[in-house]
């Protein structure tokens, strides 16, 4: 409890002053909250002014945080973006960053070690990019859809390639685990298109504005049934988490606009406005920096693993760039579908408690990850906003 207590005060306190510091330095830059969160997280750990330390009961908050995070991002999926060319290419696009990925770390590290690897610089941060597309108002354009189709191949790949190669490292048992569950989240998505929503919808209306809630406590009565059923079959949580999300799409698409608007703010208020900070100041606290500052080697591997990744996940995911994209949008794709951190954490997570990794190992994933969430984002949005002013002057100009 003496560790527990000041932890439990000092998230808090970091997660209210995130949002102050990127408001007040987006005058001149635009930064995801995501990067003060874990930024703020080191600075307050152990590794830097200790004021809050690892503990069982923020680590618990912190995977509450991880899997809300999939949820919003099954939840934002759509599934139109899948269909004709934008989705075959993202699908073929994510396969030869995992092959690239892989072979390219075999090279180094044979072994479980390579697929450990490969899986981590295959994902994309769909959770993390969503929300500064949503920002930029880019959700519904072309470009955006695009790259929520990357984005959703980026997270639910690697959880599927997560699944086979690293829950009981038996590829074969865990085909037959993991199509079970793609059994059980089917006849989920089934019940979900076949219920009769109306009598459903008239319980979300008539709760929104009391303490009923009904509509949040059924988010988390699918989150919490598919996540479970993911830990049964010993798979890794997040598929559960990101199934939900799809669940809960579903059964809300014939909802009224305002109520199911109502309701995806008051899911985001839970999300980002308590679970999701936990996970990435959490993360920044339990992030190894002392091995990474001892270790001048290990240093500079993260930039190095951050071009990998921007080479790696950036370049097969520009197969998906919308038709008649710019030289500058196609980088812009780039470096979005090359933002990744989510994943990285959890996969390095697994392969540090199954002895595949070290700590050291993956902090260096950890930070590139860091530094994919800090940079890569900043620099697409800068592309597509100068493309933006671009096109918006000689409108104007016609105006005039």
């Amino acid at each position: 409890m003496d560790q527990l207590e000041p932890t439990l005060l000092v998230i808090p306190l970091l997660a209210v002053l995130a949002p102050l510091l990127a408001r007040s330095l987006s005058q001149w830059v635009r930064v995801p909250i995501v990067v003060f969160e874990l930024v703020l997280g080191i600075i307050a750990g152990p590794a830097v002014l200790g004021w809050a330390q690892p503990s069982d009961f923020a680590d618990a908050l912190s995977e509450f945080g991880l899997a809300m995070l999939f949820f919003v991002a099954g939840s934002e999926i759509e599934f139109s973006a899948f269909r004709g060319r934008t989705g075959r290419r993202a699908v073929f696009g994510w396969l030869i960053s995992l092959t690239a990925g892989v072979g390219l770390a075999w090279v180094l590290f044979p072994g479980e070690v390579a697929i450990v690897v490969g899986i981590a610089l295959c994902s994309t941060a769909l959770g993390t990019i969503l929300p500064i597309l949503r920002d930029a108002g880019e959700l519904r354009t072309p470009f955006g859809k695009a790259m929520g189709a990357i984005g959703a191949v980026g997270e639910f790949g690697p959880l599927i390639a997560i699944s086979l190669f690293l829950g009981g490292r038996d590829p074969g048992f865990e085909t037959i685990v993991l199509a079970i569950f793609g059994v059980v989240s089917g006849l989920a998505i089934w019940l979900a298109l076949r219920m009769p929503r109306g009598a459903m919808h008239r319980v979300v209306n008539g709760t929104l504005h009391t303490s009923g809630q009904f509509a949040i406590r059924v988010v988390f009565l699918i989150l919490s049934a598919l996540v479970a059923l993911s830990i049964l079959l010993d798979l890794d949580m997040l598929l559960g988490a990101f199934a939900a999300g799809i669940v809960w799409r579903l059964l809300m698409r014939d909802a009224d606009e305002s109520d199911r608007t109502a309701v995806e703010s008051k899911v985001e208020a839970v999300a980002f406005g308590f679970l999701v900070p936990v996970f990435f100041i959490y993360t920044g606290v339990t992030f190894d920096l002392s091995a990474l500052t001892t270790n001048p080697i290990l240093l500079l591997a993260v930039p190095v693993v951050l071009i990998v990744l921007l080479l790696v996940r950036g370049l097969a995911s520009m197969l998906a760039a919308p038709p008649g994209s710019s030289r500058r949008d196609r980088i812009a794709v780039a470096f979005l579908g090359a933002t990744a951190l989510p994943i990285i954490v959890a996969v390095t997570a697994i392969g540090v408690d199954e002895d595949i990794l070290t700590s050291a190992h993956a902090s260096v994933l950890i930070g590139a990850g860091m530094l994919s969430v800090l940079l890569f984002p900043l620099i697409a949005m800068t592309l597509r906003g100068e493309r933006s002013a671009r096109v918006a002057a000689p409108l104007e100009d016609d105006l005039a």
